[in-house]
């Protein structure tokens, strides 16, 4: 009798069949690829053994290079070399202004949201640069594993926003190839250290790469990853040390600030050289070439290099220290501090971090490769070679989702640092009697008012049956995902009417906005909260102005006689004229004032509603 063979949940029906999966570590400098190899996960080489991939595109007539020879054209061609693309992609031609230094390149003039980049073999955008990248990671893990991938895990910075994570989806769409997920950079790097180290307990990833920063407070238990709390910033790296330190050799070679693209790019080699070569000695030498051809020699030692740096190593610790007040923790708390990113192998920024941490950082795991090490694990349980219950990943969302309400305020739906994928909802009615319609506008952000957050999407609620001004139940779904991409769904629960929208936002998170989001919601929470409670009474006041006015007009000829109606309408300019000026205090007792004053009223209302309805029926009619 033959044998019938029978899989564990998530595993191959095949025998010793191994799907082929690859984490992708898309970075701003550098990338990388890993896969799971006989049980453990390894980054995987080119043709040279090399294992890190330059991010960076060269554009020529004839096709495009991506790679160590991109990067070797980036100072004589500069205009047709794209580097660091991962600070551009999901954002807009305006955001690219508030990015520190000078972009070397041509953008195409035109009115669209994604920024195109003029090259000699045509306009390109961010997002289709990002996709040759990872065209040519994805070649290399196919020609070395033999086979054609199922899916691949990216990793991204955890504050990168709804718009730039759509972007990193979409550059793997144009290449071709299926996203198994969108992980947090820090998130995975704790993958790769939780699961080879076998440490639990709580633990920080400090992730310093070429162009962005995240911290992340994770607790990790027996296989289990709860991201407590995110912060970081999305322009800032490694890249502004290089920068930095070109500033330094122009100044002491007397080079002008508007000196041409190719001088800048081999300055900024040149620069980060020397990061480099401080990391091991004390002092090195630098030769730099000026425009005309002559050259400029000299030497930086760590002293000054330390200067130069330490205004930027500090600015990432006010990140780590919201982080830890987000999750409720302090330095104390910190059983250790794993050290992700390239940036983090300059050794002062491993001093300093150990001083604000009291504790020495952990290295032991290359920091150019753990993230893709990571990614590469979670690749290889989405694909089933691995149960799900081997590892249980708990992502958070970096920002506070929420809608706009009257007055414009906002009503936050899921907080930042919710766990992900979530769905949550919240039931709002209608301001106005007859309302059909509502408008739904979708925000981001920590602020109190709708005018200090960012809007993502606006959509409307249509085919409403009209009622009185509050009867309506009108449930709002926010759901994100996975990758942290948000879709949101309104529905009016008496008639099913619904409408939704899959955010996709418009390519215009600026720096500043990112990097000062959370900062702001600290600096301003007291003035934030005393405006959000004079706009609740003002919104009030106006419910209460807009009831009776509707009420004099429909009946008030009919209930009061002349001195009654002056005695409500006076009652009523009170109110009107403290809405306009007063505070919410004189709000709050005008609105107290004006009901007493009204009360008989609103009874004489009452009993005229209740004999109208009664009318024609006996009081048996009733029981």
């Amino acid at each position: 009798m033959a044998l019938l063979q029978l899989s564990e949940p998530g595993q191959s029906t095949v025998p010793h069949q191994h799907r082929l999966a690859a984490g992708i570590d898309l970075g701003t400098t550098n990338s990388l690829v890993a896969t799971v190899r006989s049980g453990k996960a390894v980054t995987l080489t080119d043709d040279d053994g090399e294992h890190i991939l330059p991010s960076v595109v060269h554009y020529r007539e004839g096709g495009v290079e991506v790679g160590r020879k991109a990067k070797e054209g980036a100072a004589s061609d500069p205009l047709n070399t794209v580097v660091s693309v991962k600070r551009l992609i999901g954002r807009g031609l305006s955001d690219l202004k508030t990015l520190a230094g000078r972009l070397p390149y041509e953008f195409h003039d035109v009115d669209a949201a994604v920024p195109r980049i003029h090259t000699v073999a045509g306009d390109v955008s961010p997002v289709e640069v990002s996709s040759e990248i990872l065209k040519k990671l994805v070649k290399r893990a196919e020609e070395s594993l033999g086979g054609q991938l199922e899916g691949i895990v990216i990793t991204v910075p955890a504050y990168f926003d709804d718009a730039q994570r759509q972007a990193t989806k979409d550059a793997a769409t144009i290449a071709g190839f299926k996203v198994l997920r969108l992980l947090n950079e820090p998130t995975a790097a704790a993958v790769a250290y939780g699961l080879d180290s076998g440490s639990d307990g709580v633990h920080a990833i400090y992730d310093l790469g070429g162009g962005t920063f995240d911290i992340s407070i994770l607790r990790l238990n027996r296989g289990v990853f709860e991201v407590l709390s995110t912060g970081g910033d999305s322009a800032l790296g490694g890249d502004d040390f290089d920068r930095l330190i070109a500033e330094w050799i122009m100044q002491q070679a007397g080079i002008r600030e508007d000196t041409d693209h190719s001088t800048l790019r081999h300055l900024m080699q040149i620069a980060c050289k020397a990061k480099e070569a401080l990391t091991d000695a004390e002092v090195t030498k630098i030769e730099a070439t000026l425009p005309g051809g002559s050259s400029w020699q000299g030497e930086l030692n760590r002293e000054q290099f330390h200067q130069l740096v330490d205004p930027l190593i500090r600015k990432t610790l006010g990140p780590c220290r919201r982080a830890l007040r987000d999750a409720g923790l302090s330095a104390e708390d910190i059983e250790d501090v794993v050290m992700v990113g390239g940036s983090t192998r300059v050794p002062r920024v491993r001093e300093l971090v150990g001083e604000f941490f009291r504790t020495e950082p952990l290295v032991s795991i290359d920091p150019d490769r753990v993230v893709a090490i990571g990614a590469a694990i979670q690749a290889d349980v989405l694909v089933g070679n691995k149960s799900d219950n081997e590892m249980l990943l708990l992502d958070v969302n970096p920002l506070s989702l929420g809608i706009e309400t009257m007055g414009g305020l906002v009503e936050k739906i899921i907080p930042r640092n919710t766990t992900i994928p979530v769905a949550r909802g919240q039931e709002f009615t209608t301001f106005k009697d007859g309302q059909t319609a509502m408008a739904v506008h979708v925000l981001q952000g920590e602020r109190e008012l709708v005018s200090d957050n960012r809007s993502l999407a606006r959509f409307e609620l249509r085919g409403i049956p009209p009622m009185v001004a509050g009867a309506a139940r009108i449930r709002v779904t926010f759901s994100v995902d996975a990758d942290g991409l948000l879709s949101v769904e309104a529905e009016e629960q008496s008639s099913g009417v619904k409408a939704s929208v899959e955010v996709k936002p418009s390519y215009g998170l600026t720096d500043s906005e990112v990097e000062s989001m959370l900062r702001d919601s600290i600096d301003h929470a007291r003035e934030d909260m005393e405006a959000r409670a004079l706009r609740e009474q003002q919104v009030e006041a106006e419910r209460v102005i807009e009831a009776l006015t509707a009420a004099l007009a429909d009946d008030g000829d009919e209930l009061l006689d002349d001195s009654e109606r002056n005695t409500v309408e006076a009652a009523l300019g009170e109110l009107a004229g403290v809405l306009e000026n007063g505070d919410q205090s004189q709000i709050k007792a005008a609105i107290e004032s004006l009901e007493k004053r009204c009360e008989f009223y609103v009874e004489r209302r009452m009993n005229s509603s209740v004999r109208k309805a009664m009318s024609g029926h006996s009081i048996e009619d009733f029981e």
